[in-house]
Protein backbone atom coordinates (compact mmCIF):
# COMPACT_ATOMS: atom_id res chain seq x y z
CA UNK A 1 0.00 0.00 0.00
CA UNK A 2 1.39 3.36 -0.95
CA UNK A 3 1.73 6.29 1.42
CA UNK A 4 -0.74 8.36 -0.59
CA UNK A 5 -3.39 5.68 -0.33
CA UNK A 6 -2.75 5.36 3.41
CA UNK A 7 -3.08 9.13 4.00
CA UNK A 8 -6.24 9.30 1.92
CA UNK A 9 -7.83 6.43 3.80
CA UNK A 10 -6.97 8.07 7.16
CA UNK A 11 -8.41 11.40 5.97
CA UNK A 12 -11.65 9.79 4.90
CA UNK A 13 -11.93 7.94 8.19
CA UNK A 14 -11.11 11.08 10.17
CA UNK A 15 -13.84 13.07 8.52
CA UNK A 16 -16.43 10.38 9.06
CA UNK A 17 -15.48 9.92 12.72
CA UNK A 18 -15.72 13.60 13.67
CA UNK A 19 -18.61 14.68 15.85
CA UNK A 20 -20.26 17.93 14.92
CA UNK A 21 -20.31 20.39 17.81
CA UNK A 22 -23.29 22.23 16.36
CA UNK A 23 -25.71 19.40 17.07
CA UNK A 24 -24.21 18.89 20.54
CA UNK A 25 -24.67 22.57 21.38
CA UNK A 26 -28.26 22.41 20.11
CA UNK A 27 -29.03 19.47 22.39
CA UNK A 28 -27.46 21.20 25.40
CA UNK A 29 -29.41 24.37 24.64
CA UNK A 30 -32.69 22.45 24.38
CA UNK A 31 -32.01 20.68 27.68
CA UNK A 32 -31.20 23.99 29.35
CA UNK A 33 -34.37 25.53 27.97
CA UNK A 34 -36.45 22.57 29.13
CA UNK A 35 -35.13 22.68 32.69
CA UNK A 36 -35.52 26.44 32.89
CA UNK A 37 -39.14 26.30 31.79
CA UNK A 38 -40.03 23.30 33.94
CA UNK A 39 -38.74 24.88 37.15
CA UNK A 40 -40.91 27.18 39.22
CA UNK A 41 -40.21 30.86 39.35
CA UNK A 42 -42.12 31.56 42.55
CA UNK A 43 -40.20 32.88 45.49
CA UNK A 44 -40.57 30.68 48.51
CA UNK A 45 -40.68 32.50 51.81
CA UNK A 46 -41.48 31.75 55.36
CA UNK A 47 -43.23 33.57 58.14
CA UNK A 48 -42.12 32.76 61.65
CA UNK A 49 -44.90 31.84 64.08
CA UNK A 50 -44.17 31.29 67.74
CA UNK A 51 -46.44 29.20 69.89
CA UNK A 52 -47.18 30.78 73.26
CA UNK A 53 -45.73 28.92 76.19
CA UNK A 54 -46.32 29.10 79.93
CA UNK A 55 -45.27 32.75 80.26
CA UNK A 56 -47.23 33.99 77.25
CA UNK A 57 -49.61 35.97 79.46
CA UNK A 58 -46.75 38.02 80.95
CA UNK A 59 -45.69 39.13 77.47
CA UNK A 60 -48.85 41.20 77.13
CA UNK A 61 -48.80 42.98 80.52
CA UNK A 62 -46.53 45.97 79.80
CA UNK A 63 -47.57 46.74 76.23
CA UNK A 64 -50.42 48.45 74.43
CA UNK A 65 -52.98 45.84 73.37
CA UNK A 66 -54.54 46.12 69.93
CA UNK A 67 -57.28 43.88 68.55
CA UNK A 68 -57.05 43.24 64.81
CA UNK A 69 -59.68 41.34 62.86
CA UNK A 70 -58.82 40.01 59.42
CA UNK A 71 -61.72 39.23 57.10
CA UNK A 72 -62.35 38.89 53.39
CA UNK A 73 -63.39 42.56 53.33
CA UNK A 74 -60.17 43.85 54.88
CA UNK A 75 -58.67 44.59 58.29
CA UNK A 76 -60.17 46.30 61.32
CA UNK A 77 -57.98 47.68 64.10
CA UNK A 78 -59.89 48.11 67.36
CA UNK A 79 -63.10 48.23 65.31
CA UNK A 80 -61.90 50.76 62.70
CA UNK A 81 -61.53 49.63 59.09
CA UNK A 82 -58.18 50.05 57.38
CA UNK A 83 -56.17 48.52 54.55
CA UNK A 84 -53.01 46.45 54.83
CA UNK A 85 -50.98 49.25 53.27
CA UNK A 86 -52.19 51.76 55.87
CA UNK A 87 -51.79 49.34 58.78
CA UNK A 88 -48.40 50.57 60.09
CA UNK A 89 -49.67 54.17 60.11
CA UNK A 90 -52.84 53.09 61.92
CA UNK A 91 -50.84 51.19 64.57
CA UNK A 92 -48.32 53.97 65.27
CA UNK A 93 -50.61 56.18 67.43
CA UNK A 94 -51.74 53.14 69.44
CA UNK A 95 -48.18 52.30 70.45
CA UNK A 96 -47.82 55.23 72.89
CA UNK A 97 -44.04 55.10 72.64
CA UNK A 98 -43.73 51.52 73.89
CA UNK A 99 -44.22 47.97 72.75
CA UNK A 100 -47.28 46.85 70.88
CA UNK A 101 -49.11 43.55 71.26
CA UNK A 102 -51.51 42.57 68.50
CA UNK A 103 -54.28 40.05 68.96
CA UNK A 104 -55.22 38.84 65.48
CA UNK A 105 -58.56 37.21 64.86
CA UNK A 106 -59.17 35.66 61.45
CA UNK A 107 -62.75 35.41 60.22
CA UNK A 108 -64.07 32.35 58.44
CA UNK A 109 -64.12 33.70 54.86
CA UNK A 110 -60.47 34.79 54.86
CA UNK A 111 -58.09 33.04 52.50
CA UNK A 112 -54.57 31.97 53.39
CA UNK A 113 -52.88 34.56 51.17
CA UNK A 114 -54.61 37.41 53.04
CA UNK A 115 -53.36 35.97 56.32
CA UNK A 116 -49.78 35.73 55.01
CA UNK A 117 -49.94 39.31 53.69
CA UNK A 118 -51.17 40.54 57.08
CA UNK A 119 -48.45 38.60 58.92
CA UNK A 120 -45.78 40.17 56.72
CA UNK A 121 -47.12 43.64 57.53
CA UNK A 122 -47.23 42.83 61.26
CA UNK A 123 -43.62 41.59 61.16
CA UNK A 124 -42.57 44.92 59.63
CA UNK A 125 -44.04 46.96 62.52
CA UNK A 126 -41.23 47.79 64.99
CA UNK A 127 -41.55 46.58 68.61
CA UNK A 128 -44.72 44.67 67.82
CA UNK A 129 -45.55 41.09 68.71
CA UNK A 130 -48.73 39.33 67.81
CA UNK A 131 -50.81 36.32 68.66
CA UNK A 132 -53.36 34.63 66.43
CA UNK A 133 -56.59 33.83 68.21
CA UNK A 134 -58.29 30.50 67.58
CA UNK A 135 -62.01 29.96 67.30
CA UNK A 136 -63.17 27.47 69.86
Amino acid sequence: MSICALLMSRGARGRRGRLSLTSLIDVIFLLLLFFMLSSTFSKFGSVELNVGGGNASTDFQDAALVFARLSADGVTINGRSTTLDALPAALDPLRRGGDLRLLLSVSEGTNAQSLIDALRVFHAVPNARFAILEDS
